[in-house]
């Protein structure tokens, strides 16, 4: 690969983990941590450290790190190990020497603490998530896990420890608000992640077996303006070749599309998906997704 290439993607991909870790660092330390809110992770377990202990917040979140840097390296790698370092390390510097000398805290309700705290901090996230980064923290413990019970579903993992953190934050805060607190922290962390990272085009994916497919895909071209694509098929029990329509939609367009296809063929078998991003011609063009 051409090191010009490699230097460049390296430097958009700091530049990117710096901002990232700015925008979490304002998240947490001016709205959780202020509203005493530990939403989960190694920084919920950091706010927590901070509160009792009344360390650093980013120092707390790197000592808590580096056991499971150590255990990274052997397991997950020399290259993420040394990314995820590099993450940690901008964290702690944003939170401890940026943040909270120069940035004032938010001092008003708790719900909206929670609230702006995980929208901050989901958004930072997102933005490291996007260059392929990790910020560490209980991402490793579950990644680790995982190797050891591959059948258990990563994003269970990461909600299993997350709520360990949040039990916790009950005995530490003294108070049920805090967890519940934290539990909307991170709902609206894992929108805004989710938002950054799959793209808010999300739709439908509908698959439509029928003998009248080609009537079917003329409607929906007709209402909707959508096109569609054919796919031969054999049926098993029929042996019957027909056309199989292949149609993505929009979330509000699945009333109107089901509608057509009932009206056409009420002998139709569909399955309709959810999908987390459509791009192309009719949605968002690929060119404008980096």
């Amino acid at each position: 690969m051409d090191r010009e290439y490699i230097w460049k993607k390296t430097g958009v991909d700091i530049l990117w983990e710096i901002g990232g870790s700015f925008v979490t660092a304002v998240g947490i330390y001016c709205f959780a941590d202020a509203a005493h809110i530990a939403p989960g992770g190694v920084s919920g377990l950091a706010i927590m450290a901070g509160y009792m202990w009344e360390v650093p917040i980013g120092l707390a979140a790197f000592v808590f790190n580096i056991p499971l840097l150590f255990l990274a390296w052997r397991y997950l790698g020399k290259d993420f190990t040394l990314r995820t370092l590099r993450v940690a390390v901008f964290s702690m510097f944003m939170l401890d020497w940026v943040v909270r000398p120069w940035i004032p805290v938010y001092t008003g309700e708790r719900f909206l603490g929670s609230v702006f705290g995980g929208l901050l901090s989901g958004a930072g996230l997102g933005m490291i998530f996007l260059r392929g980064s990790s910020t560490g923290g209980t991402d490793i413990l579950s990644f680790l896990i995982r190797m050891k019970f591959p059948h258990v579903a990563l994003g269970k993992l990461i909600m299993f420890t997350d709520c360990i953190v949040l039990a916790l934050s009950i005995l530490v805060f003294g108070n049920i608000e805090s967890a519940l607190f934290g539990l909307i922290a991170l709902f609206c962390q894992g929108k805004v992640i989710d938002g950054m990272i799959y793209g808010s085009v999300q739709g439908e994916l509908f698959i439509i077996i029928s003998r009248k497919a080609r009537l079917i895909s003329q409607v929906i071209f007709q209402e909707l303006d959508r096109g569609a694509t054919f796919l031969k098929a054999e049926g098993a029990y029929t042996q019957e070749t027909q056309d199989i329509i292949l149609c993505a939609a929009r979330k509000r367009e699945y009333g109107v599309l089901r509608r057509i296809i009932r009206e056409t063929d009420p002998d139709a078998f569909v399955m309709v998906s959810e999908v987390r991003e459509i791009l192309g011609e009719g949605f968002v063009p690929i060119a404008d997704r980096k």
